[in-house]
C-alpha cells in the first residue's frame, strides 16, 4: 500500500481539486487548490506535491506538499473548480463567485473576476435583498454555472461583468397540501411537482408519465420507524413514495414566467409575454 503523507495546515478544509493536465500532455498531476471553511479568515490555497520520495539534507521528504500561494476568501468555500490552466473558481457562502488567477512567475493568486450578488434572497416586505450561499459550480471555457440556496441557477462567462441567463425565478408549496410544489423560471416553464403519488416498485431515475409529466426516483434508502404524520413526503423515504410526479402546466414554453401563486385548486402566473395565465383545475 502506498505511504499518505499528511500535513496540518491549522484550517478546515471544504474543498479540494487537483489542477487539471493539459489535453495530449504527458506531464504529470503536480499541483491542487484547496478551499477552506468555518475559520476566522477563509482561504483559496494553491499546493505542489514537488516529487515524494527524495530525502533532503535534513532526512524529510523534499517530497511533502508545500504551499505555493494562497489569498484570503470571504465567507466559506461552498464549491471549487479549475476553469483553465491559470483561473480557479470559488463559490462563497456570502452568494458571491470569484475567478481566482495563478501568476506562476511571483507565485500569487489574484482576483481576475467577480460576481459578488450572484445569489441572494428577497422575500415580500424586505427592504432589500439578503445574500443566499452559492453551494456549487461547475465550468467549461468560457462559461461557468453557479446553484445557489436562492433557487437560482446562473449562467455566466468569464469575460463578462453580468449573468448571461438566469434560470427557477419562484418556488410556491401549496398552501393547504404541500405534498405539491409549483416553481416557475425565466426559461418560460411553469412545473407542477407531486410527491403524493403512491408507486409500489421500484424504478429509474426518469420515467416518461403521460404526455407531459415526468416520475423523478429518490435514491435515499428507507428509515425505521417514520411516523409518517409528522414528517413532509419530500423528506420521507417510504419505498411505497418512490417516485415525483413532475408535469408541465404551460401547453407551450413561453417567454420567462415571472411570478406565480396558488390557493385550492387554482394557480395564476404572469409571463414577459404579456400573458396571464389562469387554471381552476389544478387536481383533476
Amino acid at each position: 500500500m502506498e505511504e499518505i503523507y499528511a500535513k496540518f495546515v491549522s484550517q478546515k478544509i471544504s474543498k479540494t481539486r487537483w489542477r487539471p493536465v493539459p489535453p495530449g500532455s504527458l506531464q504529470t498531476v503536480e499541483t491542487f487548490a484547496t478551499g477552506s471553511w468555518d475559520n476566522e479568515e477563509n482561504y483559496v490555497s494553491l499546493w505542489s506535491i514537488g516529487d515524494f520520495g527524495n530525502l533532503d539534507s535534513d532526512g524529510g521528504f523534499e517530497g511533502d506538499h508545500q504551499l505555493l500561494c494562497d489569498i484570503r476568501h470571504h465567507g466559506d468555500v461552498m464549491d471549487l473548480q479549475f476553469f483553465d490552466q491559470e483561473r480557479i473558481v470559488a463559490a462563497s457562502s456570502t452568494g458571491c463567485v470569484t475567478v481566482f488567477l495563478h501568476h506562476p512567475n511571483n507565485q500569487t493568486l489574484s482576483v481576475s473576476q467577480q460576481w459578488t450578488t450572484a445569489h441572494y434572497h428577497t422575500g415580500p416586505g424586505s427592504p432589500s435583498c439578503s445574500s443566499a450561499p452559492c453551494t456549487g459550480v461547475v465550468c467549461s471555457n468560457p462559461e461557468i454555472v453557479t446553484v445557489g440556496e436562492d433557487g437560482r441557477i446562473n449562467l455566466f462567462r468569464a469575460d463578462h461583468k453580468e449573468a448571461i441567463r438566469t434560470i427557477v425565478w419562484e418556488v410556491h408549496f401549496h398552501p393547504s397540501n404541500p405534498d405539491h410544489l409549483f416553481t416557475c423560471s425565466e426559461d418560460g416553464s411553469l412545473w407542477h411537482w407531486d410527491a403524493s403519488t403512491d408507486v409500489p416498485e421500484k424504478s429509474s431515475l426518469f420515467h416518461q408519465g403521460g404526455r407531459n409529466s415526468t416520475f423523478l426516483s429518490h435514491s435515499i434508502s428507507n428509515q425505521a420507524n417514520v411516523h409518517q404524520s409528522l414528517i413532509s413526503s419530500w423528506l420521507i423515504t417510504d419505498p411505497a413514495k418512490d417516485r415525483i410526479e413532475i408535469t408541465s402546466l404551460l401547453p407551450n414554453r413561453t417567454l420567462s414566467v415571472n411570478s406565480l401563486d396558488v390557493l385550492g385548486p387554482c394557480l395564476v402566473c404572469g409571463t414577459d409575454a404579456e400573458a396571464i395565465y389562469v387554471t381552476r383545475q389544478l387536481f383533476s
